[in-house]
């Protein structure tokens, strides 16, 4: 075997940090998840993403910078040539790098070669993505058009709905059949799933007991709450849904977890009957969170930080050299220490500064704080208009599923407001560059319904939350590379 362990990254795209069943969710099945949790792996229960949509929080991860560091802070400014990826670091350090999946990561018009040695496209025609195949959206002007709400998926003669995730799963399966024995591993799948459109075939969609799914989040005052989400909602329409719709809906987001659940099973006993499991780093991560009804709200938004967008699944399992007592871990930790962990476990020296912090000793049952506080961002300066993501189909088309969201990104009354989360045990504050700010009490208010910013009765935790905000700007404003020049 080489020595150096392979690398999995299986990374689903807008789960929920809360839809697993060893993490208390009754409704959430996850066996796969439960089983390598209970034997093998650790769950960080309070895992976070650095920005609360795909290709920020990317960018984020495979660099362990934060969105600020080098501007990356829209879908449409991905990592450049001379900015480190963690996959490029691999593929030049002698790992074959094999990606399987979606992009929103480094810019399309140059190529994958430099970060991978195969960028795998689906061998056979593939069942329609329901972004085009749209006509489960119904009349424009009806309450589903911009709901994102599919339902259930017919597979016809197939046992599956056989999309790209399907497709980018059994080519995974067949590299690790067929590995090179000589050569360490980094499979990278970046899956579209649970990422609505909300849809999925059975048997998932009829295995979710529609019964046990726990009750969303009302809708709060909006005169408390940023004014991009409550432009949202007011574009979405959904305020005549029941809550038997709104139940329905989270359903078959359960149901595309429970799949994506079910293709991680597919890959795990693939690296056993392989051979290769024990020698195998694992990580099971999202890029972000989902509303899935909460707040009367689908998808997710650029600049807030609810926890249901910011909070994600991070499940670790080490290669058999590195110690491990199985298990939930409670301790905050960024989705940057992914990349910090790989280097180290790889021994790899990256050759940059990054912020992540290496999850070694957590994963061996250490007891000690990770992190004080967690940080998030998004959001643009006024007449930053690189910004507001004009590339997006949905920007000028209201018949575009993104638009109540995307458009609005397009306003320059103050609605796309560069914004930033300080998140710890206990509180959340949120400074808002040309909104009100926000403070959260968790302890009282895990919803992040009641906003405090103005109680005086808080203070003293306001005061504290914003000197931590800015020690943390003041400490990761940039890198310094670690070339000099000659003068």
């Amino acid at each position: 075997m080489p020595q150096q362990p392979h690398i999995i990254i299986f990374n689903p795209d807008q789960w929920r940090g809360d839809v697993m069943g060893h993490l208390g969710n009754p409704a959430a099945l996850t066996p796969n998840l439960d089983q390598i949790v209970e034997k093998d792996a650790v769950s960080f229960r309070y895992a976070f993403c650095q920005n609360p949509v795909c290709t920020p929080s990317r960018c984020s991860f495979m660099t362990g910078w934060y969105p600020h560091v080098r501007g990356h802070r829209t879908m449409f400014h991905m990592l450049q040539p001379d900015e480190p990826v963690l996959l490029q670091i691999l593929k030049d350090e002698g790992y074959f790098v094999w990606w399987g999946g979606k992009n929103d990561l480094v810019p399309r018009q140059n190529g994958f070669a430099e970060y991978c040695d195969v960028k795998y496209e689906a061998p056979r025609e593939l069942r329609p993505n329901l972004h085009r195949a749209d006509e489960w959206r119904g009349d424009p002007a009806g309450d589903n058009y911009y709901s994102f709400f599919a339902g259930k998926l017919e597979s016809g003669d197939e046992k599956v709905y056989y999309d790209n995730d399907w497709a980018m799963i059994d080519g995974a399966v067949d590299l690790i059949r067929n590995a090179p024995p000589d050569q360490p591993l980094c499979i990278y799948l970046p899956l579209s799933y649970p990422h609505p459109p909300y849809g999925v075939e059975d048997p998932w969609f009829s295995d979710i007991d529609r019964d046990l799914i726990p009750p969303r989040y009302p809708t709060p005052d909006w005169e408390k709450k940023p004014s991009l989400v409550a432009g949202i909602y007011e574009r979405q329409g959904l305020q005549g849904w029941s809550e038997e719709r709104f139940n329905e809906l989270r359903a078959v987001y359960y149901g595309m977890c429970a799949r994506a659940d079910a293709q991680f099973g597919m890959v795990v006993d693939a690296l056993k009957a392989s051979g290769i499991y024990d020698d195998s780093a694992i990580f099971f991560f999202s890029d972000h969170g989902d509303f899935t009804g909460d707040y009367g709200l689908v998808e997710k938004t650029q600049n807030t930080f609810e926890d249901c967008l910011t909070r994600v699944p991070l499940i670790v399992k080490p290669p058999a050299a590195v110690r491990i007592e199985p298990g939930i871990r409670e301790q905050l930790v960024e989705l940057i220490d992914f990349s910090a962990t790989a280097y180290e476990w790889a021994g790899i020296e990256p050759g940059y500064d990054h912020f992540g912090r290496s999850l070694t000793s957590l994963i061996g049952g250490a007891e000690e704080e990770h992190r004080d506080a967690v940080f998030c961002e998004g959001g643009r300066l006024i007449g930053e208009e690189q910004a507001m993501e004009k590339d997006s189909p949905s920007f000028y088309d209201p018949a575009g599923l993104y638009w109540p969201r995307v458009q609005l990104q397009g306003s320059e009354a103050g609605e796309h407001s560069k914004a930033t989360m300080c998140r710890t045990r206990d509180y959340k504050y949120v400074r808002r560059l040309y909104e009100s700010d926000e403070l959260y009490d968790l302890r009282r208010d895990p919803g992040e319904l009641e906003n405090r910013i103005d109680d005086p009765a808080y203070t003293a935790i306001l005061s504290e939350l914003r000197e931590r905000m800015l020690t943390w700007y003041q400490t990761t404003c940039d890198v310094v590379p670690h070339k000099t020049d000659v003068r």
